[in-house]
This record gives C-alpha cells, sequence and structure tokens, in this order.
C-alpha cells in the first residue's frame, strides 16, 4: 500500500482497547512465526501502554479510519541502552522505537513508522529477541546496523541495532 494512504497520530487514552487489540495480534503472530520469548507474561501491559499515551510518546498508524499498528518513539537516552555487549554506531541525540505492532490488515504499517521516525532529526536505536525473524528481515531491509546485545529490564538479551 503506499504510505500515503495512512495517517500517523499520538495515541489517545480512548484508543486504549483498540491498541490493547494490535498488542494481541502482535503476540500471536510472534507465536506463529516462532519468536516464544518475546512479549511474554502480558507484555506490553495496558498500565505501559497508558504512560507510553501519557509522556505522548506513543503513535498509532491509521488505514481508511482504521488503527492498524502502533509504536513507541523516545527521543532522549534510554537507560535500557546505557549498556552494550557492542558499541552503538556514536553518541549523538537518538530516538528509540519500541513496541512497535501491527494489526495484520494492511503491510506497510512498520514503514511509515520508520518514515515518521526519521523527520525527527535524530539517529535511531532499535532492538529485538533474536527469534523474532520478520522484525529482524525489516530492520535490515531498512538500513539499521547491528550494533551488538542490550538486556532489558527483564534481563533477557535483544539484539541492538541503530540507523545512523
Amino acid at each position: 500500500m503506499p504510505r500515503n494512504e495512512f495517517t500517523l497520530r499520538r495515541t489517545l487514552l480512548s484508543d486504549l482497547d483498540a491498541v490493547m487489540a494490535v498488542y494481541e495480534v502482535a503476540r500471536k503472530s510472534m507465536r506463529e512465526t516462532g519468536n516464544l520469548h518475546q512479549w511474554i507474561n502480558g507484555y506490553p501491559s495496558r498500565r505501559l501502554i497508558v504512560a507510553d499515551i501519557e509522556a505522548s510518546n506513543s503513535y498509532v498508524v491509521e488505514y481508511s479510519g482504521q488503527i492498524a499498528g502502533v509504536f513507541t518513539f523516545i527521543v532522549g537516552e534510554d537507560p535500557t541502552y546505557a549498556k552494550i555487549e557492542g558499541k552503538w554506531l556514536n553518541d549523538e541525540p537518538y530516538g528509540t522505537i519500541h513496541r512497535i505492532a501491527s494489526a495484520g490488515i494492511v503491510r506497510g504499517v512498520a514503514d511509515t513508522c520508520l518514515d515518521f521516525c526519521k523527520r525527527q532529526g535524530v539517529s535511531i536505536r532499535i532492538d529485538t529477541h533474536a527469534d523474532n525473524i520478520p522484525m529482524l528481515n525489516w530492520i535490515n531491509k531498512n538500513g539499521f546496523t547491528y550494533c551488538g546485545v542490550i538486556h532489558v529490564e527483564d534481563g533477557s538479551a535483544r539484539k541492538a541495532f541503530q540507523l545512523g
């Protein structure tokens, strides 16, 4: 789908049920593609998504008036990224894409997200589980550089990437 058919806006609290449904679709898709260890135990929680919304860091991608995807983009230092087994491309200001998910109704959601993030004028970082093959393929297709391994809050490892 042409990306100009998408609209992107900040997530509203009134979107919460629809956003949580998108995350449920994404969790199911992860399991179907062999990613059994990411987004488990109810992650991301409603409480976390509410915090993203209240901090104005959560965005929805709409297609034909329907929420087709959701993501969080946080500009500024991410404590999870402070320690890396490897090396970031640079120490310039960056934004981090977190919790990107598609409702599976149309292709191009992640590309629309990335287009938006690129326009924010900072380097972009992202991480994912080693078993998340669809996300790893998307990350590689979009020119991210593998930088090393980070550990998320629960201690589990994630492959970390940066787009200079």
